[in-house]
């Protein structure tokens, strides 16, 4: 098929690269010169495990473009939407502005009416109500314009595979049947060979598909904020949070995925997008019905300050002066995304209350540096933690799961781990010689 993408950032450059790799014939638009010229040159502009590889693969193959230029999309059977809708400054609505300007974008460009359908189908994560709305600003346009809503359920770190694999495809459809069935022929046609390989399908309308993804995300939020919610009781208790989870999670009924207590989430997705759906839960009268988000935000917040805790309470109660080195920056592993990430939040903190942070990450030195954050950034781990008063693990790269803490705490002034993400092992590291703290762990005794 003949698709273009509009919006090359992490969702819209991925989804473009792995349309290619099955087969279509992919132009992807963007209005950033600089990362278009990165792409069209078959170069990542973003750090994720696989990517690299295959866009390299479609761009040589000329499966696969790039380009500032909206009139390709002149001949482009199916438009997908790929664009952020990051959270509104100072509010915690969704900004649709990128939605929208593509929208009128494709209007402008897309093929004339009468030469055949063309539909569009947005990927973006937007409030419900937000399909009805473009479609009928398609509809308007004159051109034989569709609309359909087909979310992204991508992991950051993960998201080739759950492009090319995915646990289930969702489309937003049209009421009108016979529309309706013109848009599913469409993407039918578009994931043929990921639907027969037995992926679940799930059609829908408008409003549902929209929610679909907000609603998982608020779930998975919800299963984190309750684990970390735990690991408070567990700390003031002397329980450990993780044998808790272990327990709970061999319950079929909820299961041990996203039970790790830690430092809390963050990233691009999960903190607002459940901002945005209470937003537009007030817009729609029933802002009651997600009320219980708002503690979900609050406990995960307060994770961070917990963190900031625990590394005053091991210096005496006054970081002023005392080196911290902080291992991993991104707000998850494999992947340089920093936007809304806790660890990033700690450090920051920390170096507000006049401690020296190191600090040392596998994927963000170079972003890092170019933000300016004020932070001391190191390229290896023994530079970050030399002479070090705290080290603490805030992001879980497997480089620095596999440390030897023997080895480790010959460069520190003072052997105390303060493991963020409860992904160390407390008896290896306690045996070595090192004060271990985790979140909600209190002393390791099994």
């Amino acid at each position: 098929m003949r698709i273009a993408v509009v919006g090359c950032g992490y969702l819209g450059a991925v989804h473009a690269a792995c349309m290619a790799e099955i087969g279509h014939d992919v132009v992807g638009v963007d209005v950033d010169e600089a990362k278009v010229s990165l792409l069209a040159r078959g170069e990542a502009p973003f750090h994720e495990p696989g990517f690299p590889e295959v866009l390299r693969r479609c761009v040589e193959a000329e499966r696969l473009r790039f380009t500032t230029d909206p009139a390709l999309l002149a001949d482009r059977e199916l438009i997908f939407i790929g664009v952020g809708t990051p959270q509104l400054a100072g509010r915690l609505g969704a900004d649709m502005r990128y939605v929208d300007a593509a929208v009128r974008t494709i209007v402008e460009h897309a093929a004339p009416a009468g030469e055949r359908p063309v539909l569009v189908a947005g990927k973006s994560t937007v409030p419900v109500g937000t399909a009805e709305r473009l479609a009928a600003v398609l509809t308007a346009s004159g051109k034989d314009l569709l609309l359909a809503w087909n979310p992204e359920f991508l992991r950051e770190g993960h998201a080739v595979n759950d492009t090319l694999h995915p646990d289930r495809i969702v489309y937003g459809l049209p009421e009108d049947r016979a529309t309706g069935e013109v848009a599913k022929a469409i993407l039918d046609n578009c994931y043929a060979t990921i639907l027969d390989a037995g992926t679940p399908l799930v059609v829908a309308n408008y409003p549902t598909s929209e929610l679909v993804k907000v609603a998982a995300n608020s779930f998975l939020a919800t299963k984190i904020s309750f684990i970390n919610a735990m690991a408070e009781l567990c700390e003031v208790t002397g329980g450990d949070v993780t044998r808790l989870a272990e327990a709970i999670g061999f319950d079929e009924r909820i299961g041990a995925q996203f039970l790790q207590a830690g430092i809390g989430f963050g990233g691009g997705c999960l903190p607002k997008d459940i901002r945005a759906f209470m937003a537009r839960a007030g817009e729609l009268g029933v802002d009651g019905a997600l009320t219980f988000l708002r503690e979900v935000d609050a406990i995960n917040l307060r994770r961070r300050s917990h963190a900031v805790f625990l590394a005053e309470d091991s210096v005496g109660g006054n970081l002023a002066g005392r080196t911290v080195a902080v291992l991993g920056v991104t707000f998850k592993p494999d992947t340089d995304d920093l936007r809304d990430s806790p660890a990033l939040d700690i450090a920051r903190r920390l170096s507000s209350r006049g401690a020296v942070v190191r600090v040392v990450d596998p994927a963000a030195t170079a972003e890092l540096r170019r933000r300016q954050t004020g932070l001391d950034v190191r390229e290896s781990v023994e530079d970050a933690v030399a002479g070090a008063d705290v080290v603490m693990l805030l992001t879980p790269w497997r480089q620095f799961l596999d440390l030897d803490p023997a080895t480790l705490k010959s460069h520190v002034n003072h052997p105390v781990i303060i493991d963020g993400r409860n992904a160390l092992d407390p008896h290896l590291w306690q045996d070595a010689g090192w004060t271990y703290r985790g979140m909600g762990r209190g002393v390791a005794t099994w």
